[in-house]
């Protein structure tokens, strides 16, 4: 009985080799378990394992003219695992290692970075809240909220009075004031500091 399933094994094995998608599904269904069994405790992480599972048969079809099919190929699936565990392992402590030295000589890189895209975002939701101002009201409150123009230097470009455009920022600081405080969002309400102090 061994001998007859060592024979079909190695017919199986022969048709895997010559690109019988038949015969690599059939190698697929038979040892797919074990071998995700194989990373799964490898790996910790059911994700990756099913990736790596993926990958192994992957590696498998490319390879299936160098398949020999008078070795066993369990050894050979789950040496090709093992590898797969360490090389996993081995870029994981590289990356780590590249990392700690970027952090090492840039110790700041990542916090200018988070800094950059929450200040982008900031600008993003003013500049959504603004938008939505009457347009006389918009233009005013943009130059002298964001570009920090002087009521005189306003006056003097639009050719408006001084009260006028007190008026208008005023009436846009409360707008956007209320806008931000209705969004009951840590995150919306320091945009106050930006817009309205």
């Amino acid at each position: 009985m061994g001998e007859l399933k060592s024979q079909q094994d190695e017919y199986l094995l022969l048709a895997l080799k010559n690109g019988d998608r038949a015969a690599f599904n059939v190698v697929y269904t038979r040892y797919r378990r074990t071998l995700l069994l194989k990373f799964r405790k490898g790996l910790q992480s059911e994700e990756v394992a099913q990736d790596s599972l993926q990958e192994l048969f992957l590696k498998v079809w490319k390879s299936h003219r160098s398949i020999d099919p008078r070795q066993s190929f369990r050894s050979y699936l789950h040496k090709i695992a093992e590898h797969m565990i360490i090389d996993f392992y081995r870029a994981a402590a590289r990356n780590r290692r590249m990392q700690s030295e970027i952090i090492a000589d840039t110790p700041d890189y990542y916090s200018h970075i988070e800094e950059n895209l929450v200040t982008k975002e900031k600008r993003r939701l003013v500049n959504q809240i603004i938008a939505q101002l009457p347009v006389k009201q918009q233009h005013v409150f943009r130059m002298f909220k964001l570009e920090g123009k002087s009521y005189r230097e306003i006056s003097g470009q639009l050719g408006i009075s001084m009260s006028t455009i007190n008026k208008h920022v005023y009436a846009a600081n409360t707008y956007v004031r209320e806008r931000v405080l209705s969004k009951s969002d840590i995150f919306m309400s320091c945009l106050l500091t930006i817009v309205v102090a």
